[in-house]
């Protein structure tokens, strides 16, 4: 915190700058030892990755029951893989409502509303075992669309974050943390999830995850603040943080006139300001490319572990401690990604490079699966899945791309629509991988849909992005807003 002669400069309660008489002030000319800045934003990374670790967590409660729900009711693998994608269905219509909802009402309050509404749906999904059986696949159906549209908000609230809260040599790092809990929430509840179903029965993994995402909710609100309003923030952690091209004043709803008045900001047009993000090279190349990466996503959630199941002959049991080791290594994988497009950044390397290269590498190295295809050593193909996972990992840069290019104005909206585009791969995977499954009678075409997606996600980056920068927005789709010198930046 910079202390000026016969004046010390502060935080208000509200966020901005005051200043004060300070009686204790030093003399004029006299040495000011410099404040050593605080590291809150560490602690708020944490707790975006807890929140997506939750998330996933819940997400994969149905692969990890899915074979015992197929032995309960006698569905099939297509009916499954509708089950699956119900989820997306609703989760991809409502990224549009959840971006608007956070450029409104701040990342904060919606999303502890969304992780509370998500919590208490999956709690509700371990009660339809006593509804007959047409009636509780049509209950847990529901329950999922429900779900869907109660996550909504997360992922762009978590872009919104990352770009509200952290310089742009340390966003990769955050943004694949948060990537990487998917693989996180594998790691440690899968086993779990895998134990419950085998001793207690399906039904009481959903109470159990449910219960921990409430919990969850109440640490959330307690911890989380944007920087200017954070207690334990000092000016030094904010100015570093500002300097580096951080967002902190993303949430103010406020604009100062040029008399010195505060009003209202406009707000973004909401249709005008999509047209223009999908008029952009750059923004289409990361959209589609985003669709391709998630097609692994929901794949690994999705069916990795029914082919463990009903490709190689594996327990229900077995199946939960066995997916930790490439879930562990995808983890390993995308922090890893982050941290070297980061340093990347820090030699001096361009940002376009620096994220392009873990993405291109990571996705040519995730194709290996392919190679399970022809091979029946079981240990085998865990070391080629795990090293599938790994690259998949690396590879999975999109979020911190995206806290690269967001308009300031609409980072929410911004943050949604490519989340939304994404996860069309969560209603389009499950269900083609179902019908390949039912026609080949096995995972082998299966493996190489997914692979061939790693490819497209390449050639998208490679051939459509081009340079990667902020995205400017026209005044007539922002309101008049004024382009600040932030959003113009490259950072």
């Amino acid at each position: 915190m910079a202390i000026l002669p016969y004046k010390n400069k502060m935080l208000n309660e509200n966020g901005s700058d005051t200043i004060s008489n300070d009686t204790h002030a030093p003399a004029p000319g006299a040495h000011i030892p410099a404040t050593k800045a605080t590291k809150v934003r560490y602690g708020i990374m944490l707790m975006l990755f807890l929140m997506t670790a939750m998330n996933y967590a819940d997400r994969a409660t149905l692969s990890i029951t899915g074979s015992a729900i197929k032995s309960t009711f006698g569905i099939s693998s297509i009916t499954l893989g509708y089950m699956f994608s119900a989820f997306a269905w609703t989760y991809v219509v409502a990224q549009i409502p959840g971006g608007r909802l956070l450029d409104r009402y701040g990342s904060r309050r919606v999303y502890a509303v969304s992780i509370f509404f998500w919590s208490l749906l999956t709690f509700s999904m371990g009660f339809v075992i006593g509804l007959p059986a047409a009636m509780s696949i049509t209950a847990m159906f529901v329950v999922r669309i429900l779900i869907g549209l109660a996550e909504a908000p997360a992922f762009p609230g978590n872009s919104r974050i990352v770009a509200t809260w952290f310089p742009a040599a340390e966003r990769g790092t955050t943004s694949a943390l948060f990537t990487s809990a998917s693989y996180f929430a594998t790691v440690v509840f899968a086993p779990m999830m895998g134990w419950v179903t085998q001793t207690f029965g399906w039904q009481y993994v959903y109470m159990l995850m449910g219960t921990l995402g409430l919990m969850l909710t109440l640490i959330w609100t307690r911890v989380m603040y944007m920087p200017k309003e954070h207690p334990r923030i000092n000016q030094a952690e904010l100015d570093y943080i500002v300097a580096g091209g951080a967002l902190v004043d993303i949430d103010d709803r406020y604009k100062q006139t040029a008399d010195g008045a505060r009003e209202v900001k406009p707000a973004v047009a909401t249709w005008p300001c999509i047209r223009e993000i999908l008029s952009s090279r750059m923004m289409i190349g990361i959209l589609v490319g985003q669709y391709c990466v998630t097609t692994l996503t929901y794949f690994f959630l999705t069916w990795f572990p029914i082919y463990l199941v009903q490709d190689r002959g594996m327990s229900i049991l077995k199946t939960g401690f066995v997916a930790v080791i490439p879930a562990l290594c995808g983890f390993m994988g995308g922090v890893l990604g982050g941290m070297v497009s980061d340093r990347l950044i820090k030699k001096g390397m361009s940002l376009t490079l620096a994220r392009k290269i873990p993405i291109v590498c990571g996705m040519l190295l995730s194709t290996t699966m392919i190679i399970c295809n022809y091979i029946n050593i079981e240990w085998l193909i865990i070391a080629i899945m795990a090293c599938s996972f790994f690259g998949k990992g690396f590879g999975a840069q999109g979020w911190g791309v995206m806290s690269d290019v967001v308009p300031k104005q609409a980072s929410g909206l911004a943050g949604s629509l490519f989340n939304g585009i994404g996860n069309l791969a969560g209603i389009t995977t499950p269900i083609i991988i179902g019908y390949l499954i039912n026609g080949a009678g096995n995972f082998s075409a299966a493996l190489l849909f997914v692979a061939a997606n790693a490819l497209g996600a390449i050639v998208c980056y490679v051939v459509v992005v081009g340079p990667i920068k902020r995205l400017e927005l026209t005044t007539s789709v922002t309101g008049g807003l004024p382009l600040s010198r932030s959003t113009l930046s490259p950072k």
